[in-house]
């Protein structure tokens, strides 16, 4: 891991919280996570287990303490960790369908599906977090939503992020493609 694409995960990581806290909150404090995009998209341009586990790590930190959701600073933390090495693991079985945009859009869209699952089966079930909403409520009000804003934003982020990387000359996946 070199310092160059560790300032680009830095700067994915810093874009994601930026836009998350600027978010305003749906469904009982639960909003969008735009960190989230950032995490996949940090994850499509270096897929490897280190870079997945410092990505992981640091959005769910990050992500739980911006957080509105009561009692979600633990849940973030296992929820992006679990999603990030759940979409590292399909992203290297479908490693060439994931060149295309929209197959990787689809794979945001899942990985959001996954996250919001996660983090609200943690939540609810494990810390017994009082939101007066059901799993269902909150998994119609927020997740489903969130998977439109996260595929909309990934599908304008990332076409401007990978001509970035290919003019800078970083090392990722893609570059290694063509």
């Amino acid at each position: 891991m070199n310092t160059k694409n560790l300032v680009l995960l830095a700067l994915l990581v810093g874009v994601g919280a930026a836009l998350y806290v600027v978010t305003p909150g749906m469904v009982n404090g639960m909003k969008p996570d735009f960190m989230l995009t950032m995490m996949f998209i940090g994850i499509l341009l270096f897929p490897t287990v280190k870079e997945t586990f410092l990505l992981s790590v640091t959005t769910g930190v990050l992500s739980g303490l911006f957080t509105t959701f009561p009692a979600g600073l633990v849940p973030n933390i296992i929820d992006k960790t679990i999603t990030g090495f759940v979409f590292l693991l399909i992203l290297l079985m479908i490693k060439k369908l994931a060149n295309h945009l929209a197959m990787s859009a689809a794979l945001v869209g899942l990985g959001t599906v996954i996250s919001g699952t996660v983090f609200l089966s943690v939540a609810l079930f494990i810390f017994n977090a009082n939101v007066g909403a059901t799993f269902s409520m909150l998994f119609v009000g927020v997740v489903l939503p969130a998977v439109a804003f996260n595929v909309v934003a990934f599908i304008i982020i990332y076409p401007i992020v990978v001509k970035l990387t290919k003019r800078a000359k970083f090392t990722t996946a893609l570059s290694q493609i063509s």
